[in-house]
């Protein structure tokens, strides 16, 4: 009976509200539950009582009637908000006028400004605009328009880049060697001999600038570097090691690769004065190497260029796979750089050397 009647008072109070305002469970109100004493027979327990014998489902679910603010209340709702919008304002302008702790200032590296930050002065704008970007020139013609951007009030030194296909890493794919320039570098090559004996009066007679045994060594020891090429003999090499540390480098020390250890002195004396240059190629594979003077005549220009070309060529690593020339371009030391065509480059004949 009384479950029943609470049955009746709920229907009652749903049927109440309006059909949006009361929300019913779609399920079906079940039987109630039903208690019946337990058998005492089936078990020796001494809890004589009632039990639980069958739940057959839950209550009906209660009616949920929907609540809608009144005026007054949503008045001083957006009221509240607006306060707290005004605060989170006023606290991020104090925050904002607040000065900052002054930062540490940056030193190498960091100080230097972002590639995106950087601006070129208006010299270099101006010359710029003399060569298509990313275009690919001929020799004679990018020869003829580096002579064009060179616009200093000094003589520039012009050079070429080559991107090669290597990886230095690898032993088999280093890359170090020298390049006799025809035309010459336009440089003064200062040379300084070390060797002992018969050997100092040959140096003496080829154009050695400075000459000397353990006395030399001393000397760079001390910090003495006023030389551009450092030669040795075979013999004095064991002494020279001690200066590994000081000509390395400074790409000083006296190597077979380049040309620097010899027994011909007089001979390697003369190459390095009248031109001979010594390259290798960086951890990426690049090599930069100088090939004359922005007052050179074109032809000159075009001579030496055609011959550090050869040279790269000549001496491509074993180990180098695939495409060996990945891109090539000439600038002067102040200038823009400009793209040459690979192709029409190493099947270039230049003119007759005079």
């Amino acid at each position: 009976m009384m479950a029943s009647a609470t049955a009746t008072a709920t229907a009652a109070a749903a049927a109440s509200l309006s059909p949006l305002a009361a929300l019913t469970c779609p399920k079906a109100a079940a039987a109630p539950l039903s208690l019946r004493p337990f058998s005492s027979s089936s078990s020796s327990s001494s809890y004589p009582s009632l039990a639980l014998h069958t739940l057959h489902s839950c209550s009906p679910c209660l009616p949920i009637a929907s609540w809608k603010p009144t005026r007054a209340e949503a008045a001083t709702a957006a009221a509240t908000e607006t306060d707290v919008v005004e605060d989170d304002e006023a606290t991020s302008e104090a925050a904002a006028e607040t000065p900052s702790p002054p930062s540490k200032p940056k030193t190498g590296k960091a100080a230097l400004l972002l590639k995106r930050d950087r601006t070129r002065s208006k010299r270099f704008l101006e010359i710029q605009k003399l060569r298509e970007n990313k275009k690919e020139y001929d020799v004679p013609t990018a020869v003829a328009l580096l002579k064009q951007m060179s616009s200093t009030r000094f003589v520039e030194s012009v050079e070429a880049h080559f991107r090669l296909n290597i990886d230095p890493k690898y032993n088999d794919q280093q890359l170090r060697a020298t390049v006799n320039l025809p035309k010459g570098t336009g440089q003064t090559v200062k040379v300084a001999v070390l060797t002992q004996g018969e050997n100092i009066d040959e140096a003496k007679n080829a154009g050695a600038d400075i000459i000397g045994g353990e006395d030399l060594i001393e000397q760079i020891k001390g910090g003495f570097m006023e030389f551009d090429k450092l030669i040795a003999s075979p013999d004095m090499m064991p002494k020279v090691a001690s200066l590994g540390k000081i000509l390395g480098p400074r790409g000083l020390m006296p190597n077979p690769k380049a040309g620097t250890v010899t027994t011909d002195i007089s001979q390697a004396i003369q190459e390095f004065k009248k031109g001979k240059v010594e390259y290798r190629a960086d951890k990426t594979g690049i090599v930069h190497l100088p090939f004359g003077k922005a007052n050179f005549p074109d032809d000159d220009l075009i001579i030496n260029l055609i011959a550090a070309v050869r040279s790269v060529e000549a001496n491509k690593p074993s180990g180098a796979k695939g495409i060996y020339w990945k891109s090539a371009h000439i600038c002067s030391s102040m200038g823009p750089s400009i793209r040459l065509n690979i192709r029409e480059m190493l099947d270039y004949k230049p003119p007759m050397v005079v």
